[in-house]
């Protein structure tokens, strides 16, 4: 075991440091492929271990704890998305290309998130994108321009939608019509020109189940574009369970299909297969049609009149990142301000990414937020530089690697770590 896990943690070193020169020296290799869909055998690209991630594992073989560096060499061995920030069109182009060239090596499929929005996360934790309407779409023009005719597939600004200037609580003194109005032509100018891509595939960011209702999130879509591109995605960098996921995502795809309106929604579940007898959907247990507590029962919801005849064709894809062991139930009237979405303790790794769903709409599963990196210095209400009470500790900063965090997920992966 000891030797396994020198040699599992060494490799990991070792591709840190190695694995850009491999990708610069392989330009100008990649093979066009025409093709935006996906497979039960596509493969997705394993990108460069994070440096916390191998610093983190060395450290846990100085200390002995084997299983726990083991853990982490296998967690960074998985595949998982490349994040594009920002930057310089220059910076943004070599960082395409080197995972392109990675790509073509491993035979793999490359996974994009575009995080450059004007006014992203309303300014929080990740805030920060670009400055202008006109310097976003410059920035969009260098990503497609850099990914080609190369097969690809990209989450597009993850809370874009989700979280629009108009959700975002500014001052009166904001115009936040006109941030909206110009969140929507940003986000549709970035999925007409992304979408050229022969091979490029480009989904919409749609939250996840226990936030917007079902309607409110497929008209959101809708007026994103989403009917151009290849659908939407749900729960990134969050902590839903796959099937409520899955079911969330239906039951969008199907309103979408209805044009965004008349829906039933996950906040009351009555109909017909319940008596008309509803109640909220709880996030808190996988949801089904057979499920006991009728707060974890989607029946009502699947049987309704309004359903009948609505055919489901949006696809889209679900973030399994974070959410082995479900979203965070902070005990009640603990905290001011729990932030359940933030550095959320006792989670772990889900399903590991796969195009092989089993479900015809769901055309993978991913991991799109990167497993161990922080959400941002969370402090549960208390005041702004406080330790976390979670975890006893200051979280790094938003993107930050976070050991405590990364060795937590590991451990409570769930399926396990192969």
């Amino acid at each position: 075991m000891v030797r396994r896990a020198i040699r599992c943690t060494a490799a990991v070193a070792v591709l840190a440091a190695v694995l850009p020169l491999v990708a610069s020296a392989a330009m100008g290799h990649r093979v066009p492929t025409g093709d935006k869909g996906l497979t039960p055998a596509t493969k997705f690209v394993v990108p460069p271990p994070d440096q916390g991630a191998v610093q983190q594992g060395l450290s846990l073989l100085l200390h002995r704890n084997v299983r726990g560096a083991l853990l982490i060499a296998k967690m960074e061995a998985t595949p998982r998305s490349v994040w594009l920030n920002g930057g310089t069109a220059a910076e943004v182009t070599k960082q395409i290309k080197q995972t392109l060239a990675l790509s073509d090596l491993e035979r793999a499929v490359p996974t994009f998130v575009v995080y450059n929005i004007p006014g992203r996360d309303c300014g929080s934790y990740s805030g920060g994108g670009a400055q202008s309407t006109a310097a976003y779409e410059a920035y969009i023009d260098a990503v497609s321009a850099a990914i080609g005719s190369h097969k690809a597939l990209i989450t597009l600004e993850p809370d874009a939608l989700a979280n629009l200037p108009s959700d975002c609580g500014y001052p009166s003194t904001v115009d936040v019509a006109q941030l909206t109005a110009d969140r929507y032509t940003q986000i549709n100018y970035a999925v007409d020109k992304l979408e050229t891509g022969a091979s490029t595939s480009v989904y919409l960011d749609a939250g996840h189940g226990a936030w917007h209702n079902v309607g409110d999130m497929a008209t959101r879509l809708i007026q994103g574009g989403v009917a151009r591109s290849q659908g939407f995605f749900l729960n990134l960098s969050n902590y839903q369970y796959t099937e409520n996921s899955v079911q969330y995502g239906t039951w969008i795809s199907k309103c979408i299909a209805k044009g965004g309106s008349g829906c039933p929604d996950q906040y009351w579940n009555g109909g017909p297969a319940n008596g008309w007898t509803g109640v909220a959907m709880s996030p808190y247990g996988v949801w089904s049609d057979t499920a006991t507590d009728p707060a974890l029962n989607t029946a009502g919801i699947n049987s309704r009149p309004e359903w009948v005849g609505v055919t489901p064709t949006t696809h889209f894809i679900v973030d399994t990142s974070r959410n082995g062991q479900g979203p965070w139930k902070p005990t009640p009237g603990a905290y001011t301000d729990a932030q359940d979405w933030c550095n959320a303790p006792g989670r772990g790794l889900g399903a590991t990414p796969t195009a092989d769903t089993g479900n015809p709409l769901v055309d993978a599963y991913l991991w799109v937020k990167t497993p161990g990196e922080s959400d941002g210095s969370c402090t549960r209400g208390l005041p702004a530089g406080s330790a976390d009470p979670e975890w006893h500790q200051v979280d790094p900063a938003a993107g930050a690697w976070f050991p405590a965090q990364a060795l937590q997920l590991a451990q409570l992966a769930n399926p396990p770590l192969g």
